[in-house]
């Protein structure tokens, strides 16, 4: 027969099997979601290479900070340098310059996005603003923004998304002007400093980096990076063909009705229509942090 010390210590032998088995089945499930968060985010990061599908002239003299589509084969271009900043409108097959409202010698022109009939513009080193009216380019507006600087412009139609040259992501209400949401821009762990000309694309917000060749498509709801579209051979193709005077990267254009991408850059001679591919190449972190972060 069992005794008290006996039967007293198969209870509590019994008690502490059941908390380790507990104890055991939390790591485990815990340990298995953050697995899978991991997996998930590091399988849904995705790498794009591209192919040129069109090229078309550009005027090497435009020092382009923004850049949208504005139908029937035209862009809307901002571009900056004192004394030389405009608002344009472009005809993207012969890169002729239809339309052109040349700025304030005082302003440097940075982002611009079309929202209804209007088009938003912000200038570098001010929080000052302008609005034109999409028909004719003439000056509307002047508005103050809450941004640190200007530096670019994107809308998903309702809202205004802004970068500054931080790794800051605003959302900006498009009445008010006024900052409702930001999201600190970071891939692995680093931040992603000098977000610069924006593009809203597909429920994606495609961001230059300033200084590099790379454009991160960004999640407009919390930030995230989703992934990464590498250009190097475009810049690296025009300085081969002796086109030393370039610039860097900038401006990304949709035409959201016949899914066609653009891009260009400062001082650049040509416009390019790309299509993207996923990358054959493999690319770890580090390789991104050498290529995209500046």
């Amino acid at each position: 027969m069992a005794t008290f010390k006996q039967l007293y210590l198969r209870k509590v032998f019994a008690l502490v099997s059941i908390i380790l088995l507990v104890s055991v089945i939390l790591v485990l499930g815990v340990s298995s979601a953050t697995w899978n968060k991991v997996s998930s985010d590091h399988y849904s990061l995705q790498f794009y290479d591209f192919e040129i599908v069109n090229e078309f002239p550009h005027d090497s003299t435009a020092f382009t900070q923004g850049l949208l589509y504005a139908g029937n084969d035209t862009l809307f271009e901002s571009t900056g340098l004192y004394r030389q900043s405009s608002v344009r409108k472009v005809a993207i097959r012969t890169g002729k310059v239809e339309i052109l409202h040349k700025m304030a010698d005082s302003y440097f022109g940075e982002g611009l996005t079309l929202l209804g009939e209007r088009l938003f513009q912000v200038t570098w080193l001010t929080k000052i603003g302008f609005i034109y009216d999409r028909k004719n380019l003439q000056k509307l507006e002047q508005f103050t923004h809450e941004m640190e600087d200007g530096w670019g412009l994107a809308t998903d139609g309702k809202i205004l998304y802004g970068s500054d040259g931080t790794s800051t992501l605003y959302q900006i209400d498009s009445q008010t002007l006024k900052v409702t949401t930001k999201n600190v821009i970071k891939f692995n762990g680093q931040n992603v400093r000098y977000l610069n000309e924006l593009e809203y694309i597909n429920g994606e917000i495609w961001a230059n980096v300033w200084q590099t060749d790379c454009i991160a498509r960004i999640s407009p709801n919390n930030g995230t990076i989703l992934g990464w579209i590498l250009l190097p051979s475009l810049r690296e193709g025009l300085l081969a063909a002796g086109y030393n005077g370039i610039d860097v990267l900038n401006g990304i254009a949709w035409d959201s009705g016949n899914n066609r991408i653009f891009v260009t850059g400062k001082l650049w001679p040509k416009l390019y229509e790309i299509k993207l591919h996923p990358a054959k190449k493999h690319y770890n972190s580090e390789d991104i942090e050498k290529l995209c972060l500046a």
